[in-house]
């Protein structure tokens, strides 16, 4: 049997090792790094991986896709979905920065407490979400919306740059994202004002929300925060938390290491369906909720 051999692409100057030692852990037999790939370069290197083997190994051969931002690895997809010529194609997993696993598995914990503590689900739940243009946000609060939720971007410099972004959303996927200005405490306060869920992918070691400032938030079922980093982005949320009380009795919370352990298995759990599968996949943040709802429950 022809042994399964990744080829990973990021436009970053390293590949991840996390990445690296994810894919290998995972059984991937041969991994190949390549770095500073532009989008134009994506479909030779892709024509170069499946003309160099029959069309009935493509099944054990993986494009991944990494890099730091959300829309350029989306894009980098579609150029190796297009540089496919039947019946050669590979399997194609893109996860920029762990955000796509991270993003679903952060959502999925959500979707899980909404049901099991409120008896409810994603649809009309009002998530407002920190760190607003990073990438888990961006995953967040699309996966939110195609599940019925109503998202909100808050922009730590402002709402004109948050609100681009959520532009790009709904030309992307055909769904509407709010976005708010979060500049000020003031701005942070009103932004939770209706929120039913609060979700904190900001960077790390910063403080988001305080106590008091959660107390602004009278309709909070659930509050995640994915900083392990000390100081939290939400306070009163440990690490380890999964569903515990959030401060003041409202609502409940869930830390950074409980989001950590479901990413961490659907990542692995990806690159383990791509060995298994019998036909070439091509897996994105969709795929990574579906099995993180999964692995959640």
């Amino acid at each position: 049997m022809a042994r399964s051999i990744l080829h990973m692409l990021t436009p970053l100057k390293h590949m991840s090792p996390f990445d690296v030692n994810m894919a290998a852990d995972a059984g991937f037999e041969v991994l190949a790094a390549y770095t500073g790939v532009a989008l134009a370069e994506v479909g030779p290197l892709v024509q170069d991986s499946i003309f160099s083997r029959s069309p009935q190994d493509g099944v054990r051969t993986g494009v991944f896709i990494a890099g730091k931002n959300a829309e350029e690895a989306l894009d980098m997809m579609d150029r190796a979905r297009k540089a496919f010529v039947p019946p050669f194609a590979n399997h194609i997993f893109a996860d920029p920065a762990g955000s796509f696993t991270t993003g679903a598995a952060m959502v999925a914990l959500v979707h899980k407490a909404l049901r099991e503590r409120f008896s409810a689900g994603l649809a009309q739940q009002r998530i407002v979400i920190f760190g607003g243009a990073g990438v888990v946000a961006y995953v967040a609060a699309v996966i939110g919306a195609l599940e019925g939720a109503r998202p909100v971007l808050v922009g730590h410099d402002g709402q004109e740059r948050v609100g681009k972004i959520a532009a790009t959303m709904k030309w992307r996927f055909d769904i509407d994202v709010e976005a708010v200005d979060g500049s000020s405490p003031e701005a942070r306060r009103a932004a939770i004002g209706q929120a039913d869920v609060i979700l904190s992918a900001g960077p790390a070691g910063v403080a988001i929300l305080s106590a008091e400032d959660l107390d602004h938030a009278p309709r909070l079922k659930v509050a995640s925060d994915v900083n392990a980093v000390p100081p939290a982005g939400i306070a009163g949320i440990d690490v380890n938390a999964a569903c515990e009380p959030l401060p003041g009795g409202r609502g409940v919370g869930i830390g950074a290491l409980a989001v950590g352990d479901v990413k961490y298995r659907t990542q692995a759990g990806l690159f383990r369906r791509m060995l298994a599968a019998s036909e070439p996949l091509c897996l994105d943040f969709r795929d990574a909720f579906r099995l993180a709802v999964e692995i959640a429950s």
